[in-house]
């Protein structure tokens, strides 16, 4: 612990609440270990977060049957969604030996733009620490992914953990690609 100028000791705020935000790829089931890790470490609790983005205003059509399938469509999302998050949660438990399942407070699915989302749901739920998993494939996916990082960095005082995927084989099953993340 550091000293400040008023010659008081610097404490590392408490981490009682971790938002571990998700794009349901094998990046951020590698995160989650480190959400888990964290939360163990700290007696603190994980807050999931997967956001979807809403399909342009120019692709809607028929208004009230457009409603009704995206209405659907989002519960199925959601259920299967959560779904997913128990079973990689047992996997977790299996590989590490720290029940994630009792970790986590809640799962959040939202509608929306994912950075936008994330800083939002850091604030209602009184987050103290992000993490993030982050793609190292690809210009187009690095750019994209890469802006959702870099708009959280900046949209946010709290200290963010941005996992990147390590080279080589990770050993990770966590197959999340049957829950669709399709714009609703």
């Amino acid at each position: 612990m550091g000293v400040s100028s008023t010659g008081k000791k610097k404490m590392i705020p408490q981490i009682k609440t971790i938002l571990f935000a998700t794009d349901l790829s094998k990046n951020s089931a590698y995160a989650f270990y480190y959400a888990v890790h964290l939360a163990k470490r700290d007696e603190a609790k994980i807050v999931i977060l997967h956001v979807v983005e809403p399909l342009p205003r120019m692709l809607v059509s028929f208004e009230d049957f457009e409603h009704q399938v995206a209405k659907d469509r989002w519960e199925e999302t959601v259920k299967k969604f959560k779904e997913k998050i128990q079973d990689v949660s047992v996997k977790v438990d299996a590989r590490t030996g720290i029940s994630s399942v009792d970790l986590i407070s809640d799962i959040l699915v939202r509608l929306g733009r994912p950075a936008e989302e994330i800083l939002k749901v850091v604030d209602e739920e009184g987050c103290d620490v992000i993490v993030l998993g982050t793609h190292s494939k690809g210009f187009l996916a690095q750019t994209l992914l890469g802006s959702v990082s870099k708009s959280v960095l900046q949209g946010t005082q709290k200290p963010v953990f941005i996992v990147p995927l390590p080279a080589g084989d990770t050993e990770i099953q966590l197959d999340l690609n049957d829950v669709e993340s399709k714009p609703v």
